[in-house]
């Protein structure tokens, strides 16, 4: 028998995630109240309510911000043996705050790119069983932990580097630009971590900066959680706001 899932959000990650699950067999619905995609088998729904009832699995792929208002809205519908699952990268607290049946997960990766084979962390009440109805459809879930925000906790730890590493690049290369070395930098870097993470680091920062302000300053709540001072978190998300507020500063790399 099919699985039948839900996927609350229908950006770019969630309708990439969504068009995957119905490629691999699922019955799919989604809703979204702001984005008008459409991926190819996945039924649209008024509401979320229409689209997590009768559902085994609902996968919220909306943003940190609403995170909460969406697992609100669709805990009245959930029917037993199902699961909701957070992909939204918010911080541990907020993960902590939701129901028992929730499953905090954190995808490790570039979700357009990658779709459902994104590396997944799960963790809370659900893990389990989110990972025994996403793993046969594709998706790689190592459940880290039944405490929720566990998964988002190594996620956002993992944050401070990628994104840090995302905005020290950013910020060289804009040095690079203006004393006229940007070629000789670029190569210098690339030496170092490679050509194709440069340009995933550079041009995801531009197209997803708004996203990554958020994640950032999950992070820092969770490294002050940790009594730990979350410099370098901070720095990146003022790099990413200074994008986010006019992404043509930074080019993309060719």
């Amino acid at each position: 028998m099919k699985p039948i899932i839900a996927v609350l959000g229908l950006g770019e990650a969630g309708s990439r995630i969504a068009g995957d699950l119905f490629a691999a067999g699922a019955d799919v619905r989604g809703y979204d109240p702001v984005s008008s995609a459409e991926p190819a088998g996945v039924a649209r729904t008024a509401d979320a309510r229409a689209a997590v009832a009768g559902c085994d699995v609902v996968l919220s792929l909306n943003s940190a911000a609403a995170a909460r208002a969406a697992a609100e809205e669709a805990r009245p519908s959930l029917r037993r043996g199902s699961v909701f699952a957070d992909l939204n990268t918010a911080a541990p607290a907020l993960k902590r705050e939701l129901a028992k049946r929730v499953a905090d997960v954190a995808l490790l990766g570039s979700v357009p790119a990658r779709g459902l084979r994104t590396p997944a962390l799960a963790s809370g009440g659900g893990a389990h069983t989110f990972a025994e109805a996403l793993t046969p459809l594709g998706m790689p879930v190592e459940v880290v932990s039944l405490e929720p925000g566990d998964a988002a906790a190594r996620k956002l730890l993992r944050s401070v580097f990628m994104k840090g590493l995302a905005a020290s690049a950013i910020e060289s290369l804009d040095a690079a630009s203006v004393a006229g070395e940007l070629d000789w930098l670029e190569s210098e870097i690339a030496d170092v971590i490679g050509a194709d993470l440069l340009q995933r680091l550079v041009d995801g920062s531009r197209r997803h900066a708004v996203r990554r302000v958020e994640e950032m300053a999950a992070a820092a709540e969770l490294l002050e959680e940790l009594d730990v001072d979350p410099e370098i978190a901070r720095a990146s998300a003022a790099v990413l706001a200074r994008l986010a507020a006019d992404p043509t500063q930074t080019r993309p790399l060719e």
